[in-house]
């Protein structure tokens, strides 16, 4: 496949997993379609999430959720412990 779409890969996925009944491998593809497929949605069950044939993982988006709040709570902390390097960064000393 030469230079496909984003929308291209979702379809392609899709399709072979209708044509296989079951998730597809990357086995299942050639080297140029996998690594166009994985440059759009990275890691290959991502790809299978975003194209639709798996379900995201619940636990994979709860600890996402909980190391955004983790990296937040931790800048807040950060700003408070340091104000005057922040003041220096936003450009106001």
């Amino acid at each position: 496949m030469n230079r496909i779409s984003k929308e291209e890969c979702i379809c392609c996925l899709q399709q072979k997993a209708e044509e296989l009944g079951r998730l597809p491998k990357k086995s299942d593809f050639d080297v140029e379609t996998v690594n166009r497929i994985k440059s759009f949605f990275g890691p290959w069950p991502r790809a299978l999430e975003a194209a639709g044939v798996k379900e995201p993982d619940p636990a994979r988006l709860q600890r996402r959720r909980e190391k955004r709040k983790r990296a937040r709570e931790n800048q807040i902390r950060f700003r408070k412990q340091h104000p005057k390097r922040n003041m220096e960064q936003k450009g106001e000393l």
